[in-house]
């Protein structure tokens, strides 16, 4: 890293070039994007209804018919994002390009996008569609709703069980298809991951900026907050709001932000610190620039190095905490969720080992692959270990 340094490489060019050593790391950056790949397509990867059909020479697609708001969102910022990396954006033409998508897409969503309040997945596999010239049907042809209530004994099948439909993981106590909730679920766990760390990293960013760049006062004031929330337990708090108001998965993102965002306002704060007597700040102060420009366009890029590190632990202690509280039973009830899974699992007669072995595991590598890039950013970042890097 240090010869990166000498030879004028880019910080991100050098954590993307450290980081990336290791099988350890690169099966996490992998784990990650599958996960991303699965939530964004999940309609067409697991789904009761067919992708094309074609009818009497004319050619249809179901799907498109009953994709939600949320689907369509995801699409959109998928493809905006795809735009992004290909004409390799940065700066306002980055952010422009972002905003403007991403409002051009909701807009579009909340406007055209009429799904059905009920979805009657019997009908798909009536004659209506049996008869048919041809089909193309998801990679899972279940969707994670689908109870198979037209298909006698399809609760708690083990996966590959004969005498009847193959399911690759099995079905749960209702019927439902596990690998297709399994893939529709990591959309609960990497939005409310990213949602719930993006609410406390601003948070966190506003309040650590104005206590390292004031101090006195402010800092004393500010340091008093964060001890205040840091003392807040997030799980029972979140346990209260669902007894008073509801499962609502908008509702645990606002309070596992509102609550972890004392830990970064640590880290910028410190970094505020260091950099309030730098030369370029004493330039930009001198210059009469605002103070959101001093705070968020010269002193943060250069101090935010640790907030990456922080950044995956905080993803990681998000979806953690969403799978405890549908393990307890109290998640989000009309889409399904790997905690919840677990819970049926626990609550079954029998041990099924396949309702605890697929969301477990999943549990597991999810947590642990955003804590392996979490020390792998760590690493690259931590002046003491750039001997060890090369």
């Amino acid at each position: 890293m240090i010869e990166g340094m000498a030879r004028g490489e880019s910080f991100a060019a050098r954590i993307w070039r450290n980081t990336w050593r290791g099988f350890g790391v690169k099966w996490a950056f992998a784990w990650i994007g599958l996960l991303a790949f699965a939530a964004v397509f999940a309609p067409f990867l697991a789904n009761s209804m067919p992708l094309l059909i074609a009818r009497h020479g004319q050619i249809s697609a179901p799907v498109l018919k009953y994709l939600s708001v949320e689907d369509v969102c995801l699409l959109g910022a998928a493809g905006w994002l795809a735009l992004v990396w290909r004409l390799r954006l940065s700066g306002r033409r980055l952010w422009s390009v972002l905003l403007f998508g991403g409002a051009a897409t909701l807009g579009l969503a909340l406007c055209f996008v009429r799904p059905p309040a009920l979805v009657i997945y019997d009908d798909f596999r009536g004659p209506e569609f049996a008869d048919a010239d041809w089909r193309l049907m998801p990679l899972i042809p279940y969707a994670p709703t689908d109870y198979l209530r037209d298909v006698g004994g399809a609760g708690l099948q083990a996966p590959f069980a004969g005498g009847g439909p193959v399911h690759w993981m099995g079905t749960e106590e209702n019927g439902a298809d596990v690998c297709s909730r399994m893939i529709h679920a990591s959309r609960i766990s990497l939005s409310i991951g990213f949602i719930a760390s993006g609410i406390a990293l601003a948070i966190g960013i506003v309040v650590g900026g104005l206590m390292g760049y004031f101090s006195g006062w402010v800092d004393i004031l500010g340091m008093r907050l964060v001890e205040i929330f840091e003392d807040i337990p997030t799980l029972f708090l979140l346990l209260t709001f669902v007894a008073f108001f509801g499962r609502s998965l908008y509702m645990m993102m606002v309070i596992i932000g509102v609550t972890s965002w004392s830990g970064y306002a640590r880290y910028v704060r410190t970094e505020f610190l260091k950099l309030r007597k730098q030369d370029f700040v004493q330039a930009a102060v001198a210059s009469g620039l605002p103070l959101p420009s001093i705070l968020f366009r010269h002193m943060l890029p250069n101090g935010v190095a640790p907030l990456l590190v922080a950044l995956s632990f905080g993803v990681a202690g998000a979806i953690l905490a969403e799978a405890t509280l549908s393990f307890l039973g109290l998640g989000v009830v009309d889409a399904p969720s790997w905690g919840q899974m677990l819970d049926q699992a626990v609550k079954s007669s029998t041990f099924n080992w396949w309702m605890a072995v697929f969301p477990g595991g999943a549990i597991f590598m999810t947590v642990f692959a955003y804590n392996v890039i979490g020390e792998a950013f760590r690493d690259a970042i931590d002046p003491k270990l750039l001997g060890k890097a090369e």
